[in-house]
């Protein structure tokens, strides 16, 4: 049984590998590691990365919630059932699943990246089941996806560059931090056991690197545009903070977020913070959090 001082310790990269749990549901056999007990909140990861980008959650929140990090389908260690789909709707659908096999009725929703973008879509399809929404830079709606820096890694991703520098990430950490450099505001400070963490289940197989492909070739404003409405809609409320200096995912989306939505609390701007921020800045992501949550009740 975990302890209060269990709850408390720093959450690392060997307790992510051995307090990994699997839940079998129709979209595959879906990886995920938890910590603390309360109120669910769920955090949902950005992409290539994996459940272990929420480290500093597991640890830094789990005394006031039970902190639930997932893999998502494609990503990290969940193993997809054949011929599964993975577009940000499928996500979604998944996360229902994942929560009706843990019984879990409703939960605070935690997106960043391309996870963000699924977190909305699960808000705007299951609103009875979100508590309170946060949302960190991400996908929004009509956004911008011809910007010089996703053109950039589409052309990564088709010649095969990206895929080479995560196999030799597994090894050579420098390699990895001018990977994933655009991501972070301060990739050199990203460690190499935080590196392996992330690319080693990604690269473990040709099966595994076809399948982060397909997640990312299935990505598609479309399905955050068939919720526009209903996103709109969503009565939770919600926390949106987010990086300003984000080549991916402009500060201009955080203002649709503020402009549109129906109960949004807050708008914080993070200075100099990129896509995965959250990492890089978490003393501040858990202040929020907290703060939010206690707002809410």
């Amino acid at each position: 049984m975990e302890t209060q001082s269990d709850a408390a310790r720093p959450f690392t990269s060997h307790d992510f590998e051995t307090t990994r749990r699997f839940v079998d549901t129709p979209h595959g056999r879906i990886a995920y590691v938890e910590r603390g007990r309360g109120p669910v909140a769920l955090f949902i990861h950005g992409a290539p990365l994996n459940g272990y980008q929420w480290r500093h959650q597991l640890s830094g929140l789990s005394d006031i919630r039970r902190i639930v990090a997932l893999d998502m389908l494609g990503l990290g260690h969940t193993e997809v059932r054949p011929g599964q789909p993975l577009a940000l709707r499928d996500q979604a659908a998944m996360f229902r699943a994942f929560l009706d096999a843990l019984d879990i009725a409703e939960v605070d929703l935690l997106g960043n990246d391309s996870g963000g973008g699924a977190a909305q879509v699960f808000a705007a399809r299951n609103p009875e089941r979100v508590r309170t929404l946060r949302l960190t830079n991400c996908e929004v709606d009509d956004h911008d996806d011809g910007n010089p820096a996703f053109v950039r890694f589409r052309e990564g991703l088709a010649s095969g560059a990206f895929v080479k520098a995560l196999v030799a990430a597994a090894s050579r950490p420098e390699v990895g931090r001018k990977a994933f450099a655009a991501a972070y505001q301060r990739p050199e400070d990203v460690s190499g056991d935080t590196l392996r963490t992330y690319v080693a289940p990604l690269v473990a197989s040709p099966a595994r690197i076809e399948q982060m492909l397909g997640y990312f070739a299935a990505l598609t404003k479309r399905d955050l545009i068939e919720i526009r409405a209903p996103l709109m809609a969503v009565q939770a409320p919600t926390l949106v903070l987010w990086g300003n200096a984000d080549a991916f995912f402009p500060v201009t989306l955080a203002h649709w977020l503020r402009d549109h939505l129906a109960r949004v609390t807050e708008v914080v701007e993070v200075d100099g913070g990129r896509a995965f921020w959250p990492e890089e800045r978490p003393e501040l992501l858990d202040r929020k959090l907290r703060e939010h949550w206690l707002r809410a009740g």
